[in-house]
């Protein structure tokens, strides 16, 4: 797809997704890292429902090693592998502590160093903690930037690249959560809804004219 197009993409996602934000609840960096790591396959509904007790008991890092591993487990046992996730809440929460006096920092390297915490989780807090432009590529962006045809790649990293080298710069702070927000509730995996979709006059996918048949 070339520029023109990428640009004409973004746009409409812009134009249609005015506001896009993370949908995880948190109210400091520390929270959002907690939320982020603990939604790997799990939806942000459910984590949202854990992180309201969790973060009342242990708001800090501090107070979440304090809680430490089995009070974690207590209050995030609906989620999918609470066991590990719990296990990595506890030493991250230890280690901001020992190395960065309780505050998460805004390198990647020192992010990714934090137990439980890749290259797509310090995506996720860079950008939308600290305002830098990356994208964390999940299933739905992944998704996305290939039907689509905005920056098609065999690999979340190889996508990533190619959407910081084609989304123009204008729109490079929030196509982390236009392209997310999109995948979730337009572009879906299974049943997408191209009749309404924003992009349909841009879209490379040729698909599309059946889904949309399809209402």
């Amino acid at each position: 797809m070339d520029a023109q197009h990428v640009k004409q993409c973004f746009a409409a996602l812009r134009a249609s997704i005015p506001e896009p934000r993370t949908e995880l609840h948190y109210a400091s960096a520390f929270q959002l890292l907690v939320a982020v790591v603990l939604s790997a396959q799990s939806t942000d509904r459910v984590v949202n429902l854990c992180t309201a007790s969790l973060f009342a008991a242990a708001p800090d890092a501090r107070s979440m090693a304090a809680l430490g591993e089995e009070g974690i487990k207590q209050h995030i046992r609906r989620l999918g592998l609470f066991n590990a996730k719990a296990r990595h809440v506890h030493a991250l929460a230890e280690q901001l502590l020992a190395r960065h006096h309780g505050e998460v920092p805004a390198e990647r390297k020192a992010l990714e160093a934090l137990p439980g915490v890749g290259r797509k989780t310090a995506n996720v807090v860079l950008n939308t903690q600290f305002g830098q432009p990356t994208i964390a590529v999940d299933t739905h962006i992944f998704r996305v930037s290939n039907r689509i045809g905005i920056a098609p790649g065999k690999t979340p990293l190889a996508v990533e690249q190619a959407l910081l080298k084609n989304v123009p710069a204008e729109y490079l702070q929030d196509a982390h959560h236009l392209l997310i927000l999109h995948g979730r509730y337009t572009c879906t995996a299974r049943r997408p809804h191209c009749g309404r979709c924003a992009l349909f006059h841009c879209c490379a996918w040729p698909d599309k004219v059946l889904w949309a048949q399809q209402g």
